[in-house]
């Protein structure tokens, strides 16, 4: 019956695509939404009832039941551990970890570590800029991999740097202009990759003109690490991201493990996607299926298999390590390493890596995400923030549907990244003011005002990227687990784009403390929505926008 209905509607579908041109605004939203329905038909949202809010609890990777913290192994057992039935899990001490506060600190240390690198640096990020900011890190990069080349014995450097292929190649300036000079002078050692969305081919890719067609599916994973050092964050290599753009970031200090997981991490996208060359041209990696030229079942095949390999044999190599560190009979060993200085501190603070990739069928992050907010308990704190509030209807179920209180951290319309752009992207602002302003209605039909709190960011000259959650368990005034990355809870997280974050658990009450401050100094500078927000003459929203955002919601 679908395959009939498809073929009956087509003719008509193609009759209002030829009557179109590249350069209209609706073009995107047709085409993208023509790409949805023929891929998403088991993701068409729906609203769900009170029963399917524990549906993340019956999924059998997942615990059904939760416990208190114990102490069943030296390194402790908390509450989230079930999240190694998904991902490797890195125990670290808390004294490795470090909250970045401000773009410059970020810049500053970015700079500081390529300086210093002297096996790896790999960089993930959906693009980088053409400014100077951008330039000088070029630069460091350079200067680094000249380092290397006059050394006295012969350097392994190799600098790995991923970006998004549509991203990265808007303009005549660009993502891969910038890069192509360490291509040229250093080929052995500099590899650039770029990500091409599986799902921007034929017709869709000819016709979605330059910016519209990144509303199909991005390379959107941030990921910054040099040697055994790691920055993880949601801030792209923009120069507005290095001063007045405010996102979220953590360093991993001497983390060999994790930094050898995101490498590979990194390696098996980049092995995936096409390979910058210093004429400016690309190429698939050998043996590869093509991203957009080759079958895209195949070639999403290839991909899924290539990063769970990573992700699976990590948690291999962590359960063995753990296995052997706290399992095995082997004290007289442990006082062997202990004397030969190998001995590490036991951890106090857990890593988790989470990846989505649903053009791969890879949904960790939302597995994960779903849980944690299903089974945050009544009197329990979350602190949810992001830069732009479009959230999935799974996780507005949940937000409204359990029991936890909610303080929701957004962008104010004059602090959105899209705010004064020209065209259409600048009705985005209002776009999310929309939203923001159905999702407010909703919470007050429910009588959840007290427990569910909006609050929008706002600072003069700033604009707001910051995305994560803190919580606080029931009676603590410190949280004990964050989540910081690239995801924004949106739509376009879950289902279109390449993502990737980490969920830290911690018991050490300094670090506790570091991500409670980081939460406090953002919150600090918002205001708490209500009705009367939305009176004012910044927030009112013209008809044609209101009608045009349940149809675009899903690209942005």
């Amino acid at each position: 019956m679908a395959a009939a209905a498809a073929a009956a509607a087509g003719p008509v579908f193609w009759r209002r695509l030829l009557g179109l041109l590249p350069g209209r605004p609706g073009l995107a939203a047709l085409l993208g939404r023509l790409s949805d329905r023929l891929g998403r038909n088991r993701d068409r949202r729906r609203r769900r009832s009170p029963w399917l809010l524990l549906a993340p609890l019956l999924s059998p990777t997942v615990p059904q039941v939760t416990s208190p913290p114990c102490c069943l192994c030296p390194e402790g057992v908390h509450r989230f551990q079930w999240i190694r039935n998904l991902v490797p899990e890195f125990g670290v001490s808390s004294s490795h970890v470090r909250v970045l506060s401000s773009p410059a600190e970020f810049f500053e240390l970015m700079k500081g570590q390529i300086q210093v690198a002297k096996r790896r640096v790999v960089m993930a990020s959906l693009y980088l800029g053409t400014g100077p900011l951008e330039q000088e890190l070029v630069d460091c990069l350079e200067s680094t991999l000249e380092k290397s080349l006059q050394a006295k014995f012969p350097s392994d450097l190799k600098v790995s740097i991923l970006l998004d292929f549509t991203r990265g190649s808007r303009g005549r300036n660009n993502s891969r202009t910038m890069l192509l000079p360490l291509l040229q002078r250093f080929p052995e050692q500099v590899r650039v990759s770029l990500f091409h969305t599986p799902n921007l081919r034929g017709l869709l890719r000819l016709l979605i003109p330059e910016r519209f067609n990144e509303t199909i599916g991005l390379q959107h994973i941030k990921v910054y690490l040099f040697d055994n050092n790691i920055i993880l964050s949601g801030a792209n290599l923009s120069d507005s991201y290095f001063t007045n753009r405010q996102d979220r970031y953590v360093f991993l200090q001497d983390c060999a493990e994790i930094a050898d997981f995101f490498t590979e991490l990194v390696d098996a996208v980049g092995d995936v996607s096409l390979q910058l060359q210093g004429d400016d041209t690309v190429q698939v990696v050998d043996g590869m299926v093509h991203p957009y030229k080759g079958d895209r079942a195949a070639y999403c095949k290839a991909a899924n298999k290539r990063v769970m390999d990573v992700i699976n044999s990590a948690r291999t190599r962590q359960q063995m390590l753990h296995a052997q560190t706290f399992h095995s009979d082997s004290l007289l060993t442990q006082e062997d390493a202990a004397a030969a200085g190998d001995r590490r501190p036991a951890p106090d603070t857990w890593i988790y890596p989470l990846i989505q990739m649903k053009p791969f069928e890879i949904q960790i992050d939302e597995i994960v995400t779903e849980t944690l907010l299903t089974e945050a308990e009544r009197g329990a704190k979350v602190y949810l923030t992001t830069g732009y509030f479009n959230l999935t209807q799974a996780y507005m179920d949940l937000v409204l549907g359990t029991r936890a209180e909610y303080q929701i951290l957004l962008a104010s319309p004059e602090v959105n990244g899209f705010f004064g752009a020209k065209g259409v992207a600048g009705a985005i602002p209002a776009a999310y003011v929309h939203i923001e302003r159905q999702f407010y209605s909703e919470v007050c039909s429910l009588g959840q005002q007290e427990r569910v709190q909006l609050q929008e960011y706002w600072r003069r000259g700033w604009t707001f990227h910051a995305k994560g959650l803190w919580l606080y368990l029931a009676g603590s005034s410190l949280p004990c687990l964050t989540l910081i990355g690239s995801p924004n809870f949106g739509y376009r997280s879950v289902h279109r784009d390449l993502e990737a974050q980490i969920a830290i658990v911690t018991e050490n009450q300094a670090l506790q403390q570091q991500l409670h401050q980081e939460q406090e100094q953002l919150y600090l500078r918002s205001g708490v929505v209500s009705s009367a927000t939305f009176e004012q003459p910044s927030r009112q929203v013209k008809l044609w926008v209101k009608m045009v955002t349940p149809l675009i919601k899903n690209f942005f």
